[in-house]
């Protein structure tokens, strides 16, 4: 392994048990990108690239808590926070974006803090949660990567499953060029 980071940035693309999660079969992840199962994504070797004292950032689904967690398991870190950082969502528009839902219509995303090792934070000033124009299908605010920066300084850092590279990180995902 080339390299070792101090933080871990990560969207994985969960799956669900059922295809159609909103209006339409056009509107699920699976129809914008390949998906994994936990399993899979559980047996992602992300423990072998994390440093001694390591931050994991990771975006999760709402009515998916307990996979998560046993992501976080899987991967060597334990839990601190399940809303370390919340985006509310926001149409083009300004307005309340209306997303899917199984009880409520999902208006935000949350990312949770696990560590390994004993990291501490860079600034007790970031933000937990930032509002935001939706983009593409599960594309995240680019904002998110600058307060991430701030949380945990400038470090070794890499996002996992990332759509576009971003200076400063290193990247891994099917639609980049990858570092590792």
């Amino acid at each position: 392994m080339k390299n070792k980071y101090n933080v871990i940035y990560a969207d994985p693309p969960w799956s669900f048990n059922n295809k159609n999660t909103g209006g339409s079969m056009k509107s699920g992840s699976e129809s914008q990108y390949p998906v994994m199962s936990i399993e899979d994504i559980k047996s992602l070797p992300v423990e072998s690239i994390a440093a001694d004292d390591c931050v994991l950032l990771m975006w999760w689904v709402g009515s998916q808590p307990q996979e998560a967690l046993d992501v976080v398991e899987a991967w060597g870190f334990t839990l601190k926070t399940m809303t370390a950082l919340v985006w509310v969502k926001l149409t083009k528009r300004e307005k309340m974006f209306f997303g899917m839902g199984f009880w409520t219509r999902a208006g935000s995303e949350s990312c949770l803090i696990a560590t390994k090792g004993k990291p501490k934070p860079n600034s007790h000033s970031v933000r937990s949660v930032r509002k935001a124009i939706v983009g593409r299908h599960s594309e995240k605010p680019k904002e998110f990567h600058d307060d991430i920066v701030a949380l945990c300084g400038d470090v070794p850092r890499i996002e996992l499953f990332a759509r576009e590279k971003a200076a400063g990180w290193d990247c891994w995902g099917n639609e980049v060029d990858s570092d590792i």
